[in-house]
């Protein structure tokens, strides 16, 4: 009897076929809370994976992040607000003049304060030319450090881990949280 089913539906207007294979998948979605398989990231993950750049010293979010460091305790944001900065080499040591002091690593950070030099390094994520960027106005609309950089917390090296830097990306997340895509938003023209 069974295969007498399985001939009547293949019967059916393919439309209606489909509908009846699809149905289980459907069901089982309506079932999920709202939103759960739609929510798709703002900022979804680079294409192609970016390796972390050579730092002058190894350096592991996921270490830091886990003991309890905040994003803000060590990246601060000056005016005019664009960038985020690395910490003062003198905010490393505050802890590290005794966490940790007989590691190379450390031993070298010590050296740049010693010397009163910043440690020089090398910027993970970089602004577009042409682009007009402010952290300062998205950290007012609430968005959070992961939301365009990934999952830093799980980072033993800080990588390029989503495509935040495209202007695409950066479209839809205005159009998901309703702020302003008109090109001036981002892009000053000249005027005449």
């Amino acid at each position: 009897m069974r295969s007498d089913r399985v001939v009547m539906v293949a019967r059916l207007a393919p439309a209606a076929f489909v509908a009846i294979l699809l149905f289980p998948v459907l069901q089982a979605k309506a079932q999920q809370p709202a939103g759960a398989a739609d929510a798709k990231p703002a900022v979804p993950a680079n294409v192609a994976e970016h390796a972390p750049p050579a730092q002058p010293i190894p350096y592991s979010h996921k270490t830091h992040l886990a003991i309890g460091l905040e994003c803000s305790m060590c990246h601060t944001n000056p005016e005019p607000g664009n960038l985020m900065t690395f910490p003062a080499t003198s905010t490393c040591m505050s802890c590290h003049d005794t966490i940790a002091t007989k590691k190379p690593s450390i031993q070298k950070l010590a050296s740049y304060a010693k010397s009163g030099q910043a440690i020089p390094w090398v910027r993970v994520y970089v602004v577009t030319p042409g682009v007009n960027w402010t952290h300062r106005k998205h950290l007012a609309a609430g968005i959070q450090c992961e939301t365009c950089h990934g999952q830093v917390a799980e980072m033993a090296a800080m990588s390029q881990a989503t495509s935040v830097t495209s202007m695409g990306v950066c479209i839809n997340c205005h159009k998901l949280r309703n702020a302003p895509t008109v090109c001036e938003t981002c892009h000053s023209w000249p005027v005449n």
